[in-house]
């Protein structure tokens, strides 16, 4: 079984694409749902979370989303003490849902797979790429915050161009090609990659 991953800046779309692989019956593993339901679950990610952030991460065993963002948002330390805890988890549980799958292949939708190192588990990458005024536009829409806040995100991310140049493909999102032909192109590709 290939493992695919699925990678993208923020408002590049990637869920998008994501969705129609999924709507094409491949399984798809999302990381950043599994994230925030790790940090919720995971009885040892919630004692290093509360150990290295203090109890208020934690309010009535629910993960404090805002106070988190809070600590961390604007100190690289802390952000990179957090990635620390949350990744390995992340990548272990999709491991192990991976050997779960029967699929002749599966994709890990995930905005920071170079970041965290778990291209290394994967047997290609494809990423999502669309311009960053597309991107800003998007995420301003979608989350209704200021060109700034989204900047600010954005930031925090690897370089769009570096990140396309290290995926073995690219779906281009930018609202001139449609993205269901690439994405069927891509299937065919992927699932007969066994075929004589």
């Amino acid at each position: 079984m290939l493992k695919i991953g699925l990678t993208g800046g923020i408002g590049s779309g990637k869920s998008t694409v994501a969705e129609v692989f999924e709507l094409l019956g491949v399984p798809v593993y999302y990381a950043d749902d599994a994230a925030r339901r790790l940090m919720n679950e995971n009885a040892g990610l919630i004692d290093r979370l509360k150990s290295a952030f203090g109890n208020e991460t934690y309010i009535n065993g629910t993960l404090n989303r805002p106070y988190l963002s809070s600590v961390v948002f604007n100190d690289k330390q802390k952000l990179e003490q957090l990635n620390a805890i949350v990744h390995p988890a992340t990548i272990q549980d999709a491991v192990d849902w991976m050997k779960q799958q029967t699929a002749p292949y599966i994709i890990k939708e995930a905005a920071l797979i170079f970041e965290s190192g778990s291209q290394q588990g994967l047997d290609k990458v494809i990423g999502v790429y669309a311009s960053m005024p597309l991107r800003i536009q998007r995420v301003m829409k979608r989350d209704n915050i200021t060109r700034e806040a989204v900047q600010a995100r954005m930031d925090k991310q690897l370089d769009e161009t570096i990140k396309m140049r290290l995926c073995d493909y690219v779906i281009k999102n930018d609202e001139q090609l449609m993205v269901v032909p690439q994405v069927l192109a891509l299937h065919e590709q992927l699932k007969c990659n066994n075929c004589p």
